[in-house]
């Protein structure tokens, strides 16, 4: 009879460890620190680290959501635009000063461009434009004489990981006379923001200054005041070479292809979605667009179902 009254005392002991097992650790932890506490000692939060003031504090949660890594919502993205073109609504008729150009007739249409300072670098594509540019019979050496104005600082590249990224861009041009909020002056840009958003953030406030940029947004682009100019690497030749086969009033033109291109063809990321949307274009004929897969590490991976036939025409 004993020996059953303790195996039923055992068993309702078992029941009631279950219980305190399965509810929830805060239960289970508050009945073994009655358990283990001795008598007098006080109770502390557990765990007891006893180096607690040489380890470092975890980070908030607030801390974790302010990633600056981390990619940016259509709204984020929107807020920084309107930062950068705080004069998106210029116009040549508000942005504009004409009677900088009307001072002597026909002739009143003059390009002046800024000497570059002593320590600048400029990239061997920017010297082709201030080149073209100071070889034209537009070219004046007076600012008094000019309608229109060309930094002599390099702008095309603008993404603060290059090697070409000119700094303190901004307090440097604000620093010109002739600067004026950036109005009748043209800034050229081929690149800008930087890895892995790539906003269109040049560094500096371009102020109503004119836009000749290459992949320029459409959302920024103000019409009939900013240029489109397409994307050219350093070796474009500064001047053209032999004279090609176009003859004026010439429809369709004597040329065997009517358009080329050969070249990379990125599956993700900036550029993507326009040279995925042009693949239809090619006849093999008269226009010819060559693309490959082939590039970067990882390629294999985004590969999608016209790679390898893309890759065999281009090698081809």
């Amino acid at each position: 009879m004993q020996a059953r009254k303790k195996y039923v005392l055992l068993g309702l002991c078992a029941c009631c460890w279950l219980v305190l097992f399965y509810c929830g650790g805060g239960a289970q932890l508050r009945v073994l620190r009655l358990l283990t506490r001795q008598r007098g000692e006080v109770m502390r939060p557990w765990p007891n680290w006893t180096d607690r003031a040489f380890l470092p504090r975890y980070a908030h949660l607030d801390e974790l959501q302010t990633d600056p890594g981390a990619i940016e919502s259509p709204r984020q993205r929107h807020q920084a635009w309107s930062t950068i073109y705080k004069d998106s609504r210029c116009r040549m008729e508000t942005c504009f000063d004409f009677s900088r150009c009307r001072r002597r007739g026909r002739e009143g249409f003059r390009v002046y461009i800024y000497p570059t300072e002593k320590n600048d670098h400029v990239s061997e594509s920017y010297r082709k434009i201030l080149t073209s540019i100071g070889e034209s019979r537009y070219f004046t050496t007076d600012p008094r004489e000019a309608c229109l104005f060309v930094l002599g600082i390099d702008t095309l590249d603008r993404d603060q990981l290059s090697g070409q990224f000119v700094p303190n861009l901004d307090e440097r041009i604000k620093g010109y006379p002739l600067w004026n909020d950036g109005r009748n002056h043209l800034i050229f840009n081929l690149y800008s923001g930087t890895w892995p958003n790539y906003t269109e953030d040049l560094g500096f406030n371009i102020g109503q200054a004119i836009l000749a940029k290459a992949s320029l947004n459409t959302e920024h682009f103000r019409p009939g005041f900013d240029v489109s100019i397409p994307l050219f690497s350093k070796e474009h030749p500064q001047k053209g070479g032999e004279r090609g086969w176009l003859v004026r009033n010439a429809t369709p033109p004597r040329r065997k292809y009517l358009l080329m291109f050969k070249g990379k063809r990125y599956l993700t990321g900036i550029g993507s979605d326009t040279r995925n949307a042009l693949h239809h274009i090619h006849n093999g004929k008269d226009i010819v667009s060559l693309t490959t897969c082939r590039h970067g590490k990882d390629w294999e991976k985004h590969k999608d179902a016209r790679c390898d036939h893309d890759n065999l025409e281009y090698e081809r």
